[in-house]
């Protein structure tokens, strides 16, 4: 029963995860941090089978962190999300294919602009102002497409978000309790309460 939501605003990107661990009817953390810092302008929200997700999310990280070693660089977040999809893709024709499903949020420091991706466990992925995974993304995608606003402050952005819990908590029948909410905007990544 994972829910994962993010979005744009003017100058940021907003991703939030629930933070219950569960597979079938069994909860089994209640705490988990399903929003890996791949840098400091790029975050990522990860959802799908427990031990592929942790892994896959790690494996990201390192990879990522090994070119900016290499090259003395980060790699901006339109390139990451190409990396990730490519290495999905790979991954669905391997005998242990991961099944992730990912939002991808970074601020471009050389565009001066935020970029979000959804990227499914099929590795398509495409650039949206707004996404989620999870089975809280049928009751947001319809808030989020009513009340997104490209140029909102990070508060507007922050309240919208609110709403899309608050519908989640409210229709879904095994929803979650908590959940964690990061920025990424032109000055890195921070962690903020809703």
């Amino acid at each position: 029963m994972e829910t994962s939501f993010a979005l744009t605003g003017k100058g940021y990107v907003i991703v939030a995860a629930d933070t219950t661990a569960a597979r079938s009817i069994v909860k089994m953390k209640v705490d988990e941090d399903k929003i890996k810092e791949l840098g400091t302008h790029l975050l990522m929200a990860y959802s799908g089978e427990p031990g592929d997700t942790v892994q896959f999310a790690e494996y990201v990280e390192r990879n990522i962190r090994l070119y900016q070693i290499r090259n003395l660089y980060p790699l901006r977040p339109p390139a990451a999300a190409s990396w990730i999809r490519r290495s999905l893709a790979q991954s669905i024709r391997s005998r242990s294919p991961y099944s992730v499903n990912l939002l991808l949020g970074g601020y471009d420091k050389s565009e001066n602009k935020p970029n979000l991706y959804w990227i499914d466990y099929l590795g398509s992925v495409v650039e949206v102002p707004f996404a989620a995974h999870g089975y809280g993304s049928y009751f947001a995608l319809s808030l989020l497409d009513r009340y997104h606003d490209p140029e909102a402050p990070l508060e507007e952005g922050l309240a919208t978000l609110r709403r899309c819990i608050d519908e989640v908590a409210k229709r879904l029948v095994v929803s979650p309790s908590n959940y964690k909410v990061k920025v990424v905007d032109k000055d890195g990544v921070r962690e903020v309460e809703i």
